[in-house]
């Protein structure tokens, strides 16, 4: 029946189990037209890791060597790459080392491609890339923001080789960038606010807006300032610089094209400081009674927004707007592209889209992609699109008075399934290596200490650059994802990393344990999520998670959650337990004649007596009818049931109001 949840159900999973190595291979839409760098004659430079602090003081040489505000040099840096080398790897637009300098036909060419899928069974890595050459364009059709490498070779005199792989080097080359754009603007200054021109050509951007963006950007670090440490273990500092008042009128002398018009007439739902198009998704029949991708509804009016979703596409820019095209797909509303932060929104906010999996959920929220991979997250999720979502979501929060927390921004892999048989299938991203507390720092809501130890909850907040769990199955089965951040802590059975890790009955009815893959969300608590104190032991905090005790590891010397307050539910006194719930329908005597009752089917989880969980929203209980494509049939269905979403494990989950009592936590 089309009303039901199965019309909806998620993407396959086929498409999210892309590997990084396939990844990379995307690039190729990226240099359709993609020239050489040509060989530099030179031997190939030695990669090194930059000594302690020896970060730092390349952004200082490089700066006095080509006469740009050190300030200046170290604020594009972060905007490009938050200083981080990802050892020499490229990102999805062919970007090396913390200036993020472009070669993208050499990025393609280091790495298999695989799309074909006539890859060699052997794993033969250099035939792969012969066959890539082979099939590379000539060096001549190349746009210019492709290849800043090339051009950065010429201008310092050192080899492509090691200005992709030497971070000194890299950053040279961006000094001698940011110092050649300022002489064709004919200006010579020290004053930081005097850089804008050249800043904002150092996007690549061809329109005003996006290179104007991306320049307030970096005047917005360099205001702020920055410091952390980078994925090679320096700590490099920008100290905030109050007030340098950018000289914007320098973007009218670059020559930049204005955003064009909508073909369609549509104006996007976006904020004025971000890029956004519109790319609609089709609303069309297809034959069969069938139609496609999205409802039509009048949001907020007949259905309150609670959540926006965050998702990653396991796909490129060019392979989701095919998608989002076509009209026997899913869809969501927005894209967000990882290169430069450029949105496209293709279902209207007010409108229903199929991105979540679970009918109730998409009913009530808005569902935002990100172009990426979640195993291949240096590659992909980039500074700008984080910016970029952030001024989209607080744009978004205001308009529907959404609080900033993660009970309302939430993740893809905190949607629960609907029915026990879905749970599986669900899915996974932006998974463990999206950067929720960098993202809030951006929202402008950071994870902060909102109690003491008595407080009853705990946020989670691992420091994301020095907390690096061991994953497995990026690339391949039971291998190791390399070491990278994370948000997530790891939730054992005891205190002791030798422990079992927690059961999720849900994804293995059979018991079996949870594992370390990538893609296994079953014993994982993630940054921002609040759960409920159970015990105390030493280094170790134990929160209730899916019915059962679970620990982390949360050491005062480097602590991995925060001390917070704020409403639980615990189960009515003289229940043994209660049931856990994937939506909030409403009860059966609330539905009109004509249109199917719902089946509020409990998920495997049982809340025994006594434990504690973290309340989200109180939302009654509601049912959008959507069953065709005629919308005289369309109807909400609102109840008298009451239900609270609570923090059930990695994923939220709804209990009826009737079967629990609502008290602070402290108590």
């Amino acid at each position: 029946m089309r009303g039901s949840d199965e019309k909806r159900l998620p993407r396959s999973r086929a498409r999210r189990a892309a590997t990084a190595v396939a990844a990379a291979a995307l690039l190729l839409p990226l240099v359709s037209a993609a020239p050489s760098s040509g060989p530099d004659g030179q031997p190939p430079a030695t990669a090194e890791q930059p000594r302690a602090g020896s970060l730092q003081r390349a952004f200082g040489d490089a700066a006095a060597q080509y006469g740009v505000p050190r300030s200046v040099l170290l604020a594009v840096a972060y905007l490009e790459s938050r200083w981080d080398g990802h050892g020499g790897a490229p990102s999805v637009s062919g970007g090396y080392g913390p200036m993020h300098l472009t070669d993208a036909r050499t990025a393609l060419a280091e790495r298999p491609h695989h799309s074909d899928g006539d890859e060699d069974p052997r794993g033969d890595a250099s035939r792969a890339r012969k066959r890539v050459r082979a099939q590379l364009p000539p060096a001549t059709a190349v746009p210019a923001r492709l290849r800043t490498l090339e051009r950065a070779a010429r201008l310092t005199g050192l080899p492509a080789e090691r200005l992709r792989r030497d971070p000194a080097a890299n950053i040279r080359g961006g000094a001698a960038l940011l110092a050649a754009e300022q002489r064709r603007l004919g200006l010579r200054s020290a004053d930081p606010a005097r850089w804008y021109g050249a800043v904002a050509r150092y996007s690549g951007a061809d329109d005003a807006r996006t290179a104007a963006g991306f320049a307030d950007d970096v005047y917005d670090v360099l205001r702020q300032g920055q410091s952390r440490t980078t994925d090679a273990g320096q700590r490099v500092t920008l100290p905030a610089t109050p007030g340098p008042a950018a000289d914007r009128a320098q973007l009218g002398r670059l020559g930049l094209r204005s955003a064009a018009a909508p073909a369609d007439g549509a104006r996007p739902e976006c904020p004025r400081t971000v890029s956004c198009v519109s790319v609609p998704a089709p609303y069309e029949e297809f034959g069969d009674g069938d139609y496609g991708n999205h409802d039509k509804a009048d949001r907020p009016r007949d259905q309150r927004i609670d959540a926006i979703v965050v998702h990653d596409t396991e796909g490129s820019w060019e392979t989701t707007l095919k998608l989002i095209k076509d009209p026997t797909y899913v869809s969501w509303h927005y894209t967000i592209r990882s290169s430069d932060g450029l949105i496209a929104q293709h279902v209207p906010t007010k409108d229903v889209a199929w991105h979540a999996g679970n009918w109730y959920v998409n009913a009530h929220s808005v569902g935002i992609e990100h172009e990426g991979f979640l195993a291949a997250p240096d590659a992909w999720y980039t500074e700008a699109m984080y910016r970029a979502s952030a001024r989209l979501v607080r744009y978004l929060a205001r308009r529907y008075d959404l609080p900033l927390d993660r009970q309302h921004i939430i993740g893809h892999d905190n949607v629960p399934g609907t029915t026990p048989a879905t749970i599986k299938g669900m899915h996974t991203d932006p998974g463990p290596y999206w950067d929720w507390a960098h993202y809030f720092r951006l929202l402008g809501r950071p994870f902060v200490r909102t109690a003491g130890p008595g407080g009853g909850l705990v946020t989670i907040r691992p420091d994301y650059d020095l907390h690096r769990p061991v994953y497995t199955d990026c690339v391949k089965p039971g291998q190791p994802c390399a070491p990278h951040g994370s948000t997530a802590v790891r939730l054992h059975t005891e205190p002791g990393e030798s422990a079992p890790l927690v059961q999720d009955i849900g994804l293995r009815p059979d018991g079996s344990p949870s594992t370390t893959g990538v893609n296994d969300t079953g014993a994982r608590a993630t940054t921002g999520q609040r759960y409920a104190v159970a015990e105390r032991r030493g280094e170790w905090t134990a929160v209730w998670y899916l019915g059962q005790k679970a620990w982390f590891h949360n050491p005062a010397s480097r602590p991995t959650a925060v001390d917070a307050r704020g409403p639980v539910v615990t189960p009515k006194a003289g229940r043994a337990d209660i049931p856990v719930y994937g939506r909030a329908y409403p009860e059966p005597a609330a539905y009109p004649a004509g249109v199917p009752v719902q089946a509020v089917t409990p998920l495997p989880y049982k809340l025994p007596a006594g434990q504690r969980y973290a309340v989200g929203n109180r939302v009654r209980g509601e049912y959008f009818y959507a069953p065709t494509y005629d919308l005289s049939r369309h109807a909400v269905v609102r109840g008298a049931d009451v239900y609270y979403e609570i923090q059930v494990g990695h994923r939220v989950g709804y209990v009826r109001a009737a079967d629990v009592d609502v008290r602070p936590s402290g108590t």
